[in-house]
């Protein structure tokens, strides 16, 4: 990615910057560095280092006479080979555990409860937009279905998926059943396709329900319409979002079109679920050694209105499924923090998901 490697000294200069930069929003400078830092240069040595991470493309100076800010190459340098992540302080894990604690404790919510939960959570902590993206259902294993008769026309399917999640379709029938002929087909496919994915229901279930000895009408249409019953989740049915309120109070976004473009982004929550999917999915490079975490900095991302945005997420893992859990905010955004809160806000919502079962 570099023309050359960093040396010890660039890092350490680098490093300030952004460190000074994340905390102040304010263009940081060779005599601030000199006083504040004991590196053992000179207010000189120091305006060389930072004049040659400026020609090649880590640094840039906004103003003439001010000081330095990171670019989006300094951000992926730092995130890359700089930053030292650690685990979650007292502080953060006490406070994460007492506002997401109570679901671990009472698992009398739904996954929505949990989800939305987790969402708000990390949002009141990173101070950022946090999203939470439901898993696939690709690998979820149906546990049992219940089908409602709205009227003798209409039904209600409500699939439930190892883990406290739910499924609901309406569906509208082109003959009339009555609530027997519902019940019977209801408990025959629930002894032939529980434990089953989703996946493999769609692809066998015609044979599996061929000896079914009940309304051979009602049945085929549940048949035809399995791929609708036993499909993915709409993306945009899987987000949940917090945070908006934290991340319009960051100085970069005091600018009333700026203002106007991150509100339009936010409010559409497809963009918003896709840029999380999109970074967690990113190449090699934007995962920084040994971590299960994606970084998608500035102009990494693909959307617009993205392009002032750093896209932190990681995956988390329930019942042989992945969901995945972000936070967006400004290129300007505390790394090291963001990094150890989704980690742990990810253990966290993989074991309160996983002990529902």
């Amino acid at each position: 990615m570099d023309s050359r490697e960093l040396t010890l000294r660039e890092r350490q200069v680098l490093g300030i910057i952004i460190q000074s930069y994340i905390v102040s929003a304010a263009p940081v400078g060779s005599r601030h560095i000199a006083r504040n830092y004991n590196l053992g240069l000179s207010d000189a040595s120091i305006r060389n280092v930072m004049a040659d991470l400026e020609d090649e493309g880590y640094i840039s100076q906004p103003h003439t006479s001010a000081g330095r800010v990171p670019t989006d190459k300094g951000y992926r340098c730092y995130v890359d080979l700089i930053m030292h992540v650690q685990r979650v302080n007292d502080e953060e894990k006490r406070r994460i555990d007492k506002d997401f604690g109570q679901i671990n404790s009472d698992r009398k919510g739904t996954s929505s409860d949990v989800l939305l939960s987790a969402a708000k959570v990390l949002g009141s902590i990173s101070r950022q937009l946090s999203v939470v993206l439901s898993p696939a259902f690709s690998n979820a294993v149906f546990e049992k279905l219940d089908m409602v008769l709205l009227t003798s026309s209409r039904m209600m399917v409500i699939l439930s998926i190892r883990s406290l999640f739910l499924r609901t379709i309406v569906m509208e029938l082109d003959i009339e059943v009555s609530r027997n002929t519902v019940d019977q087909i209801t408990v025959f496919l629930n002894e032939r396709l529980s434990g089953l994915t989703l996946a493999e229901i769609r692809r066998s279930i015609a044979a599996r329900l061929g000896d079914c000895p009940c309304d051979r009408t009602l049945l085929e249409r549940v048949i035809r319409s399995s791929g609708e019953i036993f499909d993915e989740t709409p993306i945009i049915e899987r987000l949940y979002i917090s945070g908006a309120e934290y991340i319009v109070d960051q100085p970069e976004f005091k600018q009333p079109e700026k203002v106007r473009d991150l509100i339009s982004m936010i409010e559409d929550k497809t963009s918003v679920a896709k840029l999380v999917e999109r970074a967690s999915a990113g190449v090699e490079a934007q995962r920084p050694p040994g971590m299960d975490i994606s970084i998608s900095i500035g102009r990494e991302n693909s959307e617009r209105n993205a392009g002032e945005l750093t896209i932190v997420s990681t995956p988390y893992y329930v019942s042989g499924m992945v969901g995945q859990l972000g936070i967006l905010g400004p290129t300007r955004m505390d790394y090291e923090h963001a990094v150890r809160v989704l980690n742990y806000m990810a253990d966290c919502l993989s074991v309160t998901l996983s002990e529902a079962n």
